[in-house]
């Protein structure tokens, strides 16, 4: 189903996401505090051993993306490119891709954060991610020197920096891993303190139903650092 684009968003971007009406959806959102399809607040978890004002500030910068996994990384347009070629590229990625389960997803520690990750890896996902990488960039205006900039302040290798030249950003293609963010950097917390939130983290999304990915999701950033907002769900193929 498609919603009303925004006019001139900053960026755009294309998610792995659930329907709203989708449980793992509503538990990502509560997880998060914020709810991307509305912008609403959410009640979030009350986890032992970690303070609710704790809790928040660990999640602070997964909430202003969404409960999502990144499948095209934030991006402007390119200038002479319109939504409505994005719009017609996702429906054309959409209607040649078929929805399928996913593998069991489970927390995982990723370098310094938690992260709801497919296990086994899904070679299926993958597929969809590199397809939108490669067939969107071209809609999709060159990094700016600044962003350039901001991006090699975390250290990158060789690969993943040429990757980020050429794709626009550097965890794409052979260098990409399928993951849904549930916190931000967690290197102030001792090695216990992590321990817990990953086995709080891991019995709040047990007992949920198999995850399926059946859309693509377009999420747009309305001004510069604002929250992304999700805009639109492209069914894929049955």
């Amino acid at each position: 189903m498609m919603t009303k684009a925004l006019i001139s968003p900053y960026r755009y971007a294309v998610y792995f996401a659930p329907p709203t009406d989708n449980p793992w959806w509503q538990v990502g959102s509560q997880w998060l505090g914020r709810c991307a399809a509305g912008g609403a607040l959410k009640l979030m978890p009350a986890l032992s051993g970690i303070s609710d004002e704790a809790f928040r500030q660990v999640t602070a910068a997964p909430r202003r993306y969404g409960f999502h996994a990144t499948l095209k990384a934030p991006f402007t347009l390119a200038s002479g490119t319109d939504f409505g070629q994005l719009e017609k590229a996702l429906k054309t990625i959409a209607a040649c891709t078929h929805r399928f389960e996913m593998p069991m997803l489970k927390v995982a520690l990723l370098d310094d954060f938690l992260a709801l990750v497919p296990q086994p890896l899904s070679a299926a996902a993958n597929a969809v991610a590199d397809r939108c990488v490669i067939e969107l960039q071209p809609l999709a205006a060159p990094l700016s020197a600044t962003e350039l900039q901001r991006r090699r302040q975390s250290p990158l290798t060789p690969s993943q920096d040429a990757l980020m030249l050429r794709w626009g950003y550097p965890f794409v293609l052979d260098e990409f891993q399928l993951h849904c963010s549930l916190t931000g950097s967690l290197k102030h917390l001792n090695p216990q303190q992590v321990l817990n939130l990953q086995q709080a983290a891991q019995d709040w999304f047990a007992n949920l139903p198999p995850c399926r990915f059946e859309t693509l999701a377009l999420f747009v950033e309305p001004t510069p650092g604002a929250d992304f907002v999700l805009q639109a769900h492209f069914r894929l193929a049955a």
